[in-house]
């Protein structure tokens, strides 16, 4: 598909500090799997459902294999591991290269890539790199910041106040990870990562004041690259006729590429101090996640009370 995403080889050599042994001039080739491969019965000879189109990883286990067989077999190996279609094989470790698998690799144009990392970290590192660079993602219109460490996205209709409540936010010591445009992707089935465009890293809109740079303002304790989306709060306009929660009984969520996040509305009213608003909010859901549910402490006070009113009765 024409639209499908990839990064090339030169991206993830950069990203991950790994090195191209062999093969700089293929380090253009696009990888659009997420997967890496670690042959297994492909070593023995057994083609079927080989992936052949993902990043093969050899550890010590497939070294120590192929450096046991005789010569004609490991020729055989290699030429079964390495094909056209392979992105890169990677080798962990820093163990050296077979020498069988250098002709085909130039034959078949794939780079040989060394880490000086275990096979388990690299199969670890390598899939979240690729897991966030290749995942589907979708934009959101809000101001992207983390509160006591929680991921928090305000949302809400065109002058509301979302980035004049996230700039307060900062300015009492959060972070701003993005404004005006949310790109979010889904790292596993229940994680949303959110993140800046990169034309807007660091920038927050201000009506009547323009753009400012909040690196150069507050330093880099003020921003951050990314961060998983915990929570939405919904900015929302107090005209009187809606409903807002006033106990803690309603439980919104929004779906986001299958993931639901929960989610808040709150209502802005001139006088209202929506930065410590939003604080209490970000601790409260954080309170309520380790089990301490101030909406059933009332519950159990007021069932207590209405017990006791019971029994005073003549």
């Amino acid at each position: 598909m024409s639209d499908q995403r990839f990064v090339t080889i030169a991206d993830i050599v950069e990203a991950l500090d790994f090195k191209i042994v062999y093969g700089e001039k293929f380090k253009d080739r696009k990888v659009s799997s997420s997967e890496v491969s670690r042959p297994g019965l492909i070593l023995t000879g057994y083609k079927p459902y080989y992936p052949h189109q993902r990043i093969q990883l050899l550890g010590r286990t497939e070294m120590s294999f192929i450096n046991s067989r005789a010569s004609h077999e490991r020729e055989a190996i290699c030429d079964l591991i390495c094909t056209p279609e392979t992105p890169a094989i990677i080798i962990a470790r820093d163990m050296p290269v077979p020498r069988a698998l250098m002709p085909v690799a130039m034959e078949r144009g794939v780079p040989i890539i060394s880490s000086k990392s275990q096979t388990s970290r690299v199969v670890a590192t390598l899939t979240n790199y690729l897991g966030g660079q290749l995942a589907e993602r979708v934009s959101h219109h809000g101001v992207f910041v983390e509160v006591y460490g929680m991921g928090v996205m305000l949302v809400g209709d065109s002058g509301v106040g979302k980035s004049e409540t996230g700039l307060e936010l900062i300015q009492r010591g959060h972070r701003l990870i993005a404004d005006d445009r949310v790109d979010l992707y889904k790292l596993d089935e229940l994680t949303l990562i959110g993140e800046a465009p990169e034309i807007l890293e660091n920038l927050l809109e201000i009506r009547g004041l323009g753009i400012i740079d909040v690196m150069t303002l507050f330093g880099v304790s003020a921003i951050k690259r990314n961060k998983q989306l915990e929570l939405i709060i919904e900015l929302t306009h107090d005209d009187g006729k809606h409903e807002y929660e006033r106990l803690g009984y309603a439980h919104l969520q929004e779906s986001i590429l299958d993931v639901h996040i929960p989610k808040i509305r709150i209502p802005v009213k001139s006088g209202r101090n929506l930065a410590v608003i939003i604080e209490s909010a970000a601790m409260n859901f954080r309170a309520s996640q380790l089990g301490h549910d101030a909406r059933q402490m009332f519950d159990e006070r007021l069932s207590l009370l209405i017990e006791q009113n019971r029994e005073m009765r003549p």
